[in-house]
């Protein structure tokens, strides 16, 4: 563009020495055209030039957000392969613990048949006591305390006022529990003497843990006497600690003065299995 313009201005020199003024005129009529038209041209390439650069800014806006889109995709790819893993380790997940759940069930069966048979086992126990005692005597109990067998039988029917001698009353119902656990072989039968809460010391004993258990050792061997297997019992005392009412009364003192023969019927496959079957279950959790 600048050597045409070079080129019309030395023209115009050339021209205004060697043409007439007529001439000239019309070369300066043709350099002002051109002129122009040269302007117009330099407006259009800048016009151009500035689309061309705001073209190249979308193309670049453009890959920008192909590229994030692209991204898009593959997260998206990405993300149903790791909900299809999920969704099969769900799947897996859901099978074993619906596994897992069966076998507490069976178990919670096998242990409440255990539960049972050991409650069927303890009502005949009850039946079979209550039968060979055969007294309908309040100072006389035959019941069931927390899944245990026992009989209570009250101080007077056994002793004396301060004295652990069995009496030759009590004899003749120590006979008949004898003749229950000399039927029972696999049985063991505890002793459990009970005291009021008065201090006692009389002698060689010292003081109520003394007397409760001396009553119980005197028990066992009128029991042993009635040929009952001493292999088969125990001997315990439990003083003045496990009262049935409050030391307020002669009353009350007398039900607290009492001897329990507690049976415990050998049924240890029931409780191994009953234990078991709950190590197991702790196990899984």
């Amino acid at each position: 563009m600048k050597k045409l313009m070079l080129l019309s201005v030395a023209g115009m020199f050339i021209l205004t020495s060697c043409v007439s003024k007529k001439e000239y005129m019309a070369l300066e009529e043709k350099q002002k055209e051109t002129q122009d038209l040269l302007n117009t041209a330099t407006v259009k390439l800048n016009s151009c030039l500035s689309d061309k650069a705001a073209a190249l800014a979308r193309v670049d806006a453009m890959k920008e957000q192909l590229a994030d889109l692209r991204k898009a995709n593959q997260d998206l790819i990405d993300t149903k392969g790791n909900l299809t893993t999920l969704t099969q380790k769900g799947a897996e997940n859901l099978e074993k613990s619906l596994e897992s759940l069966k076998e507490k069930d069976l178990k919670i069966s096998r242990l409440q048949d255990a539960l049972t048979k050991k409650d069927s086992v303890t009502l005949a126990i009850v039946t079979s006591l209550k039968k060979a005692v055969g007294i309908n005597d309040p100072d006389i109990e035959v019941n069931v305390e927390k899944g245990v067998v026992f009989i209570s039988i009250a101080d007077k029917l056994l002793f004396k006022s301060g004295s652990y001698n069995v009496t030759t009353k009590a004899k003749d119902v120590l006979a008949k529990v004898a003749k229950v656990i000399q039927s029972k072989p696999d049985f063991e039968a505890m002793i459990e003497g009970h005291t009021d809460s008065r201090t006692y010391s009389k002698g060689v004993l010292v003081d109520n843990w003394d007397l409760s258990v001396k009553r119980s050792t005197s028990i066992i061997r009128v029991l042993q006497e009635l040929g009952v297997n001493p292999s088969q019992l125990i001997a315990a005392g439990r003083s003045s600690y496990v009262p049935l009412a409050e030391n307020d009364t002669a009353e009350n003192r007398a039900k607290n003065r009492r001897t329990r023969v507690v049976v415990l019927p050998k049924i240890d496959q029931f409780y191994e299995m009953i234990e078991e079957e709950m190590k197991n279950l702790s196990a899984e959790e």
